[in-house]
């Protein structure tokens, strides 16, 4: 496994999606902030400690991120079946299994690291702005937040990179499904009920965004431990679909 991990992060040090995923990081957090300079009140909204931060929590997850982790996962997995290179990897052999596990985990750990970036571009400019107005206790619950984002988003979109790999369908399809999912919390979070079972908002729920209840979290954690085992199902057949 280790080896497997070893080749897909040099796979990915010579793509461009990795890339990708940065820019697109780095162009929200100036969009939120852009948007934080119009003045209401007689006071820019920028200028309130922990707005910028709680912000691209919001933004960024409803629009961007969720997306662009669902592209790299199933690139990873789509590449070898579209650049047929798939056929080679047979012959040596590699357990395929193990190689999906070790796509998936690299996938699992590029969300927690593209959150955690986000977390420094926010914190910094934060810090900037109002070093002093930032007690320590926010920016540990930011930093935990975040963390909890970059978990739970890749349980949320999990089942949609499965999907697209099992379908053998452009990996860019994973960002459109993704995107319109992401989107469609805006809806779901107009319910308790709903945003609380809905993966994406569940994500939320779990990470501290909105006031919970303690059933409420229960079932979040269930809405997206059903994501995982949902794509581990889908994921299983994939394997069985390519040896048949």
């Amino acid at each position: 496994m280790r080896t497997l991990l070893w080749a897909e992060r040099q796979k990915l040090r010579r793509s461009n999606i990795v890339w990708l995923a940065v820019f697109a990081t780095v162009m929200v957090a100036a969009i939120v902030f852009l948007g934080g300079q119009e003045v209401y009140d007689g006071s820019r909204a920028i200028d309130k400690a922990g707005w910028y931060m709680t912000m691209m929590q919001v933004w960024a997850t409803l629009f961007v991120l969720p997306a662009v982790i669902a592209l790299l996962g199933s690139y990873m997995i789509c590449r070898e079946e579209q650049d047929d290179t798939i056929k080679s990897l047979r012959l040596i052999p590699v357990n395929e299994e193990k190689l999906t596990a070790a796509k998936m985990i690299v996938t699992f750990l590029f969300s927690v690291l593209i959150y955690l970036l986000l977390f420094i571009i926010t914190f910094s400019v934060e810090a900037m702005l109002h070093f002093t107005d930032l007690p320590v206790e926010m920016v540990l619950g930011f930093l935990k937040a975040y963390f909890l984002d970059g978990v739970g988003i890749f349980f949320a979109i999990s089942p949609i990179v499965a999907l697209v790999s099992y379908m053998k369908k452009s990996y860019w399809l994973a960002l459109v499904i993704t995107e319109i999912f992401s989107f469609s919390g805006i809806f779901m979070s107009m319910s308790n009920t709903a945003k609380a079972f809905y993966p994406i908002t569940a994500v939320y729920t779990i990470s501290g965004y909105y006031d919970a209840s303690t059933n409420q979290i229960i079932l979040s954690c269930f809405s997206l431990l059903l994501c995982g085992c949902l794509s581990a199902l889908i994921l299983k057949g994939l394997k069985h679909s390519e040896e048949s």
